[in-house]
Formats: C-alpha cells, structure tokens, sequence
C-alpha cells in the first residue's frame, strides 16, 4: 500500500487513539469483562492467507488443540470460577462437517462457544444474495445439525455474533475483501446480534475514525459501512438497532512509540510477536470500553488466530500461560475482579447494563441469548425459511 493511503487511512484515527493512549489506565475496583475472539481457521497456511493446508493437517491442528487447551486454561479461573474461554469464529466458506463437529464437542465440554466468520469477495465482488445465502446455510448448519449458536425468547431463529474476514465489514475497504454494501442489513435480518470484527490496524482502509467504543449503528443498514457512525451503549437505553458493533481497544502505545520514533498502536491482537503481558493489560484498560454510566465494567475484546501454528506460544504456549498466571494471581492487588466470556455471554452482560441491571456481571451471562446447546428444545421443527427477513430489533 502506498504511504499517501496509508497516511490517509491513520489521520482520521491517529487523533483519537493518540488522545486515549494519553490517559490513564482506568483505575479503583473494576469489573474486568474479558472474550477472545478467535478467527478460528484450521485450513489457514502460514505462506499464503489464500492457501489451505490439506485436510488431515486441519485435523491434527483441532484435534490437538481440542485436547491441549483444556490443560493449559483449567487450573486458572476467574471470579466467577470459569476459564479462559475462545469464541470460535469459524469460517462459513470452509464449512467441514467433521471438523465443526469436533469443534463443537469440545465448546459442549465448556472449553468455548462456536459463531460465524465469513471471507468473501477476495477475487471480486460479491453479491448480496450469495452472501444472505452463505450465511443462513451456515448459520442452520451450526445450530441444526451442530447445535452451536444460540436463541432469543420467544424466538426460533437461531442467533449469532459475527467476524468479517479482512476486516472488511459492510465493504468498509472500498471494494476489497467484500463488495456488499447492505451486509449490515443482511447480517441483521439473518439474526446476527453483534458484530465483533473491529478494531483492525490504524493503517487499514475499513478503519472507523470511531474506537474504543460499544454502539448501535446510526446510519441506515443498507448503506455502506454504517458502522462509521454511532450511538454509545448507555445505562437505561435498550438499544434499537442490531447488530451492535463490540469493538476492542485501539490506543497508542507512547512508550513505544517514543522508543520507535514511529507510531505502535495497540489493538488487541494476540501474536507470536505480540503475546499478552500486563503492560499490554494497562493499555487495554485505558481504551475504557464501557457502557456510558457503568464505569466500573470495562469490556476487553482481543483477537487471535489459534490455527496459526506461527501464533502457538501466545495462545498456548509458555508466553500465554505466564500472561494467564499473571492475571489471575494479580488480580486482587490491582483490585480487578475478573470475568472469561465469550461474545454471546458478553452481548448479554451489555445488554443487562442498558438494562440498568446492577451487581456481578457474571450473572447476567444468559441473560437474553441462550446457547441452543443448553436449550431443552431444539429448533429444527421450526426452522426458518432461507433468506427470511426479521426485525433488526431486539
């Protein structure tokens, strides 16, 4: 990319992240509402983001991690008594029965929750009708046949939280990686509740010059990117419009930067060359992710690529598990009482707070959208027609 986009892209952030990189971490006894999004590829080939490695490679990687993870998470919980948990971001273009269903016995074992993921348009643009189609038969697959994904009262319809692949939400990278202009509107009307895709980098194209922040869309759905502009979650405000759009902490890192003489911004990505660490924690407290007049729950949404063999140790390796030690055994002195959630169980503690609901926010971790696994009932007998509209509300 050249450096007139790229200085294009970081002037309408760089302000923004710059001013929040100048406070300070948010301090007294907090709630500290922590989910990890994982853009869970088992195909993703470290050479290449548009190769897939065969498939008995994409077993051995879930079948290992499967396995691997429960070990290095479960001596180590939170307030609440619960681990460390991933929100499995699974690719809806790289659906594999066998692999999903694997993925899901291990989230029905308590080790995480599975929701969609979707790259497309990466050769050319894509349609709104193959991209409504692709996800509601996604969609049906992980709650029909799986029976991931979740319910609303009264409702058959299965729900989801969202990742766009590339970052690329509602063709917010002026073409690329997309080419849907309604797909908030689609993603609504398919029954997505929340949309964690952002933050990306202060050099990506689909960047809002809005961060740091939980919102409701302001601009109508059907136009492109109406996540640029919103209205903040607030203490005694249901919100209207869905998907919500859960953002994670966007800042920067002055000590860094002064030491690089070049910008190092913060974003919540879990890396082989950017593990966890509590300098990172403090910055990830300043973003001050929080529902306006709730001060004292701050939501912390990171990001990682746990099929990556190149990203292992910070997700699973010494460097993770040290970080994981660091933040459990720490969490008194630096009076913060820790809550490991996934995206539906943190949608549900946001709501509860527009809600004006008070105390633990772990108790509000079902508090609208309940796991179809956990469900008495299933909702094949009342399966939705592909492409059926519903209300964005709600």
């Amino acid at each position: 990319m050249r450096f007139k986009k790229k200085f294009a892209y970081a002037r309408r952030v760089l302000p923004q992240v710059t001013l929040h990189g100048l406070r300070s971490p948010a301090s007294g006894p907090v709630h500290l509402i922590l989910a990890l999004a994982d853009h869970f590829e088992p195909a993703f080939d470290p050479t290449s983001g548009y190769k897939r490695v065969p498939r008995p490679e994409q077993l051995r990687r879930v079948e290992a991690w499967a396995r691997e993870y429960p070990r290095a998470i479960d001596s180590l919980r939170d307030h609440d008594g619960r681990p460390l948990l991933h929100t499995y971001f699974y690719p809806a273009e790289q659906y594999d029965e066998e692999l999903v269903e694997m993925l899901a016995d291990h989230c029905r074992a308590g080790w995480g929750e599975t929701e969609i993921h979707l790259h497309h348009g990466m050769f050319a643009a894509d349609t709104a009708d193959n991209t409504r189609r692709q996800l509601v038969e996604f969609r049906d697959q992980l709650a029909l046949r799986h029976r991931c994904l979740s319910l609303a009262d009264g409702s058959a319809q299965p729900r989801y939280a969202f990742v766009h692949g590339n970052f690329a939400l509602a063709n917010a990278a002026g073409g690329l990686f997309c080419g849907v202009d309604s797909e908030m509107q689609i993603l609504a009307e398919t029954g997505c509740y929340a949309d964690f895709t952002m933050p990306s980098s202060l050099w990506h194209p689909a960047q809002t010059a809005k961060v740091n922040s939980l919102y409701e869309c302001e601009f109508p759905l059907n136009r492109v990117a109406p996540q640029r502009k919103g209205r903040n979650l607030a203490v005694g405000r249901a919100p209207q419009t869905f998907p919500l759009i859960v953002q994670g902490p966007l800042v920067t890192d002055l000590p860094r930067s002064l030491r690089s003489a070049k910008p190092v911004i913060e974003n919540g990505a879990i890396t082989g060359s950017g593990p966890m660490s509590l300098h990172r924690l403090a910055l990830w407290k300043k973003a001050r992710i929080r529902v306006a007049g709730r001060p004292n729950w701050l939501f912390v949404k990171l990001h990682c690529h746990s099929m990556d063999p190149a990203q292992r140790d910070a997700v699973i390796g010494n460097a993770f598990h040290n970080f994981l030690q660091q933040l459990v055994s720490g969490a008194a002195d630096r009076q913060e009482t820790l809550h490991f959630v996934t995206a539906r169980e943190m949608t549900n503690i946001l709501l509860a707070a527009c809600d004006a609901r008070d105390g633990n926010p772990g108790d509000y971790r079902d508090y609208r959208f309940k796991r179809i696994a956990a469900t008495p009932s299933s909702p094949q007998n009342s399966r939705p027609a592909p492409g059926r509209e519903v209300s964005v509300r709600g």
